[in-house]
């Protein structure tokens, strides 16, 4: 997604006061931003709390702030920074993790971003947005940028099947539509269940839904969604995050509140930061039970 994250922003930057912050990352990548920003593009260096710091001043002068790091170094290094400079005194800047979730695979624990909304949807005032195909960056870029709101944007890679036709943004977007359970993703993953799902029969087809915006508070459930779960005997989440903390426990609250009921609940999930041994982003995902075969085998066996 970094080229249409870029593309977005170099747009952007022609009709905003905007700044752009980066923790020493970028080349073979940004370079087109840097160039339409000159002076308002700064390497703030391996500085990440003194970066946030500086970017909720540019907020406070009215200006658009913008940070980009690795995902893990965007919210985990510099926490009390978002904390106390920026979501206290609900400034609107724009956080940008690049490799959320387990996209920087064999980087190992320090690398890997499966806490982040979570952790960061604890602040005040935060918003955060986890695009799930490449198209969404535009508007996501957009709607973030507009908000008055600080906000943490979730980038990753969009993994839709060859020839798929994405459809337009929302929060929230049905994928597949059939007979089966109600499955609810967050983010890129469910781009590859797409096809999968598809290829069942009908009668046992999930209805695949995807949720970008998050809190739920923000971006309440859709109606149908709503009226599938309450015919559907099952409901699964799955999310790049692990259990504590995730939109999963946020879901299943939201629905008590509302007095939804759910007859059976299914949670796939970010099971471990630390494991025996590394690979991909895809092989990590396996050992945590999210990928297609592994939701294949549990919707069969239902």
């Amino acid at each position: 997604m970094r080229k249409q994250f870029c593309d977005a922003m170099a747009a952007r930057a022609a009709s905003r006061e905007m700044v752009f912050l980066t923790g020493d990352l970028g080349f073979m990548a940004l370079e087109p931003l840097q160039q339409k920003l000159g002076p308002r593009f700064i390497n703030a260096g391996v500085a990440e709390q003194n970066m946030v710091s500086v970017a909720a001043a540019i907020a406070r002068q009215n200006m658009e702030a913008w940070v980009y790091s690795i995902a893990p170094f965007c919210y985990a290094r510099p926490f009390e920074q978002i904390r106390n400079d920026i979501a206290f005194h609900n400034l609107p800047v724009k956080l940008v993790g690049n490799g959320g979730g387990y996209g920087y695979g064999v980087m190992g624990p320090t690398h890997h971003a499966i806490e982040d909304y979570g952790v960061l949807l604890t602040l005040p005032n935060m918003s955060v947005y986890v695009p799930v195909f490449d198209e969404d960056m535009s508007l996501v870029i957009a709607r973030a940028g507009d908000s008055h709101r600080p906000a943490y944007i979730r980038m990753g890679r969009g993994e839709p099947p060859k020839g798929y036709s994405v459809p337009s943004y929302a929060p929230w977007r049905q994928l597949t539509f059939g007979n089966g359970p109600v499955v609810i993703v967050v983010g890129p993953l469910a781009g590859t269940y797409i096809a999968t799902f598809d290829a069942m029969p009908i009668e046992r087809r999930p209805n695949l839904w995807v949720v970008t915006e998050l809190p739920i508070e923000q971006n309440p459930l859709p109606f149908a969604l709503l009226a599938q779960i309450d015919k559907s005997p099952s409901l699964y989440v799955a999310e790049e995050h692990v259990r504590h903390g995730g939109f999963g426990s946020e879901l299943i609250l939201h629905l008590a509140e509302k007095d939804v009921a759910v007859r059976r609940f299914r949670y796939l999930c970010a099971r471990a930061h630390i494991y025996e041994k590394y690979g991909s982003q895809n092989y990590l995902r396996r050992q945590s039970s999210l990928d297609v075969d592994s939701i294949r085998a549990m919707l069969e066996a239902c």
